[in-house]
């Protein structure tokens, strides 16, 4: 496993680094999604891990293998008081990626740069969850519940799958779709130039770098 892992995302509070903890090897194989767990801290904010935290100070909120309901519960629906291991949703996002014949690094650097891994991140735009799926995508992808990390990542999968089929596989053009829309990278005939397209797109393909050594 690479040393490199990224700043866990904590909302309205100052940044601090919580102990995490290595699932054993027998989780880590399983083909399908591990439990979830959600935690509630000495300070009133939660985090969701996918493996048991063996600390006497942390509150168990919720245990289980189905990972509905777990966004609200880890947020509970005031990002303020919400935390993530970065690792969290590794089984998912490999099951899920494999499924679609997706590469995980992707996924993973467009998770980390559209929510920092935070089920119940919102944009001002309307985009949700882990993947930021706009309610539209979601629908269009037969999701229902984009608070559930499951069904966000299956979007957000399904709709990097459906946007590297039109865009040959050029990453640059795919992120460039992800994030300002696939009209726009057409009418431009490549990365629009948006400020934000150009650094989202440099941030994805730098985090993917990262994710692909891990």
């Amino acid at each position: 496993m690479s040393a490199f892992r990224p700043t866990i995302a904590l909302f309205g509070l100052s940044i601090c680094l919580i102990a995490m903890f290595a699932a054993s090897p027998a989780e880590a194989s399983g083909p399908r999604a591990k439990s979830m767990y959600v935690y509630e801290l000495p300070d009133g904010s939660r985090i969701v891990t996918d493996y048991p935290l063996n600390n006497r100070h942390y509150r168990l909120v919720r245990t289980g293998v189905d990972t509905r309901g777990v966004g609200q519960l880890a947020a509970s629906k005031n990002n303020q008081f919400f935390r993530t291991d970065p690792d969290a949703y590794d089984g998912l996002i490999r099951r899920i990626a494999s499924e679609h014949e997706v590469d995980f690094a992707l996924v993973k650097a467009v998770m980390h740069v559209e929510s920092s891994f935070n089920p119940y991140a919102r944009s001002p735009k309307g985009a949700l969850g882990l993947m930021q799926v706009l309610p539209e995508t979601a629908r269009r992808h037969g999701v229902h519940d984009v608070y559930d990390p499951e069904q966000n990542i299956e979007a957000g999968v399904r709709h990097l799958k459906y946007l590297l089929g039109l865009f040959n596989h050029k990453h640059y053009l795919v992120l460039a779709a992800y994030n300002a829309g696939e009209n726009a990278v057409r009418n431009h005939r490549g990365i629009p130039p948006y400020q934000e397209t150009q650094s989202y797109v440099r941030r994805v393909l730098k985090m993917k770098r990262e994710y692909a050594r891990s």
